[in-house]
This record gives structure tokens, sequence and C-alpha cells, in this order.
């Protein structure tokens, strides 16, 4: 007996909640396309992402750490796939589509710059008369109409329900522009479930690296709560701190998170009494979340993490530098477009040249911009 696309979609019908998005009952795609005998419409979008250049282009670009000051920091591409990760645990404990989940956990983070949300303020500086940037927004340009891989085609023609989840991808840092994806909703369950997962996995990477890096040390977390709880539970040391301790710490704290959001959201659901995906779209809030006190103790890690590592000083002076280096490589293309390579040069007829510009910085990786800077701004350098 074969799995095929119609017996898959069965055990969907037959073991998702009924909150939960189906692909049998997707809005679509764009583009109309007869599916796969074997896949799922959303195992067929979640493979579409992984095979794309964006995603292998999140091996050089940076999550925290710049690639180059070291092999174990995470990327932008490890960090996506711990989300992914923490994603899947979560729809499978809450009875979701976790194929769904997990091809809108692997696209979420396409449309990072390089150098992270340095790069990003810079392209959104230099764009703010022309429509801005923001990461989600361009995440969605990458999946519609940026990668090339079909004839028949622009981008990766992915269900509605992938590209909406992508959209509305949100933290309180970001402000998503949903436009036709029915911004006064919230998302899918799925999609609210890489929201959070988003969360859980850059607060403790973030703090596993700054421990690592050595930026942070553990005495300066001493009156952190969640630190400290998580000291007491597992009975460590911050003084002999070892690095077994700090991966137990870690997985401690990922666990601590994971757990608390599949019980409060099992409250929530059975709270509200959803019955449909359209009614967890039209609660006043999400109903993925975290239990308020975990809320208050992550509030107090994020704030840690903001003043002692993001602020560093350390940290400070490499974003200095490397919103620099954005800067002059974007108003050099602006001021000679000529020396854009052809495949972007080609589009200026039809687009402006800052859209083009923007469109071809924010695909770079880390490695890429270094050697396009000092190619272009050092007489020495070969181009």
């Amino acid at each position: 007996m074969l799995a095929t696309r119609t017996l898959l979609e069965e055990r969907e019908n037959s073991t998702l909640a009924c909150y939960a998005e189906r692909s049998a009952f997707t809005r679509g795609r764009v583009h109309p396309e007869t599916e796969h005998a074997y896949r799922t419409a959303f195992q067929r979008d979640r493979d579409r992402v992984l095979h794309t250049t964006a995603f292998r282009r999140l091996e050089y670009k940076t999550q925290v750490f710049v690639n180059s000051e070291g092999d174990h920091y995470r990327t932008r591409l490890t960090h996506t796939l711990e989300v992914a990760q923490i994603a899947r645990t979560l729809a499978r404990a809450l009875l979701v589509n976790e194929d769904l989940t997990e091809a809108i956990a692997l696209a979420h983070d396409l449309g990072h710059t390089p150098f992270g949300h340095a790069g990003e303020r810079v392209l959104h500086e230099r764009m703010v008369d022309y429509g801005g940037f923001n990461h989600n927004t361009h995440t969605l340009r990458i999946i519609e109409e940026l990668e090339d891989r079909y004839p028949e085609f622009p981008g990766l023609n992915t269900t509605w329900e992938v590209r909406e989840g992508i959209i509305k991808h949100s933290t309180e840092y970001d402000t998503p522009q949903a436009g036709a994806y029915q911004p006064h909703l919230r998302s899918s369950i799925e999609g609210q479930i890489i929201n959070i997962a988003d969360e859980i996995a850059y607060n403790t990477h973030d703090l596993d690296d700054g421990l690592r890096s050595g930026l942070i040390v553990p005495r300066q977390l001493s009156g952190v709560p969640q630190w400290d709880e998580a000291l007491t539970e597992l009975e460590i040391n911050p003084d002999g701190m070892t690095t077994l301790d700090r991966n137990r710490l870690i997985r401690y704290l990922v666990n601590l998170n994971v757990t608390d959001v599949i019980n409060t959201t099992e409250s929530e659901l059975q709270r509200t009494g959803v019955a449909s995906p359209a009614e967890v779209r039209s609660q006043p809030h999400d109903l993925v979340r975290f239990s308020e006190r975990q809320l208050q103790l992550n509030r107090g890690l994020k704030d840690f993490l903001f003043k002692s590592l993001y602020r560093n000083w350390r940290v400070m002076r490499m974003t200095s530098k490397l919103m620099r280096m954005v800067e002059q490589l974007f108003d050099l293309f602006i001021e000679r477009p000529d020396l854009l390579p052809p495949e972007y040069s080609d589009k200026i007829d039809g687009s402006p040249v800052q859209r083009i510009v923007c469109d071809y910085i924010a695909g770079m990786t880390d490695r890429y911009a270094m050697q396009e800077y000092r190619r272009l701004l050092d007489p020495e350098e070969r181009v």
C-alpha cells in the first residue's frame, strides 16, 4: 500500500484537530498546478523552500555573531532549523499541521539581509521613500517573485496558507505588512506557532552564544529570575560552570518554554472552544502563547540580553562597521548601477533602481557583502 497524497490528506482529516489547517482545503496557489501524487500541497511547499537559493544563503548570514567570528555560533540557517524543530514539537503536541508549520518555519527568515538587523536598518533607511524594507515583506517577495526556478511562473507558487504565515510572522520588534492576506485577522494556528517558536529559539540560543563567546559571564545573570530558577533546579554552580552545564541549562530553558506554551495554548483552546481555522483567525489575540508567569520570566531574560549582549560595546562596534559597509555599497550602486551584475542591471528598465539595488544587497551573505565591498572600494583588490 502506498502513501498517496489522497491517503495523506485523509490521514490529516482523521488525526488533526478541528482548528488545524488541512492541505486538502488549501486556498490554493496563484498559478494553478496539478498537485503531486505522493506529497500534500504543504509538503510540496516545504520542499520548494528547502531547495531555494535563498535558503542556502542563510548559512552565511548573521544571527548575532558575524560568520567570521567563529564556526560554532548560530547562523541564520541554524537558527531557522532550531525554529523548525521547536515548531514541529509544538504542532505535533497541539495536533495541528506539521507540514504547514515546517514550511513556514523554513521560509520565515529568507528575507533577512547580510549582517542581521544592522543590514535591515540600513536598507529601510535608504528605501524609506520607496516603501521601506522589512524582512517579512522581503521574504514574501522572494517567495512570490525573486526565486527563479520554474518556467511556468515566478517565485515558488506556494499555497496561500504558507504565504499568509510568512507575511504575518511577527515579534514585538516587527511591523508586518499583511496587505492582501487579511491583515485584520490573526494568522493560522500554525503561523502563530512559528512566532512563538522563533522567540524561544533566539532567546535561548542567543544566551548560549553569548556565554560561549565570553561577552556574557554567568555571574552577570545573577538576579535574572529565569536564570536563577534554572541554576537552582539543575543544581549548577555559576562560578564553576562547564560546557556541559551550559548545554544542560539551555536545554532546560527550551523545554521549560515549550512545555509552558503547550499547556497554556491547550487551556486557551479549551476556553475559547474554537472549532475551525476561521475561528482561530477571528480571535482577539493569538491562542498560541506563554503563561503570564513565563511571559514575565522571558521579559527579564530579553531585557538582560538587550543590554548585555545586543548592546555590548564589542557587538556595537561590529554593528557600526557593518552598517557603514552596507550604506556605502547601496550608495555606490545607486550612483553607478552599471556596476551591478547583469541579472540585476537588466531589470532596471522595469523597476526603480533603488528596488533593484535593495534586492541585490538583501540577497547577499555576510561573506559575499564583504567581498563586494573589497572588490569595489579597495583599489588593491581584484574585481
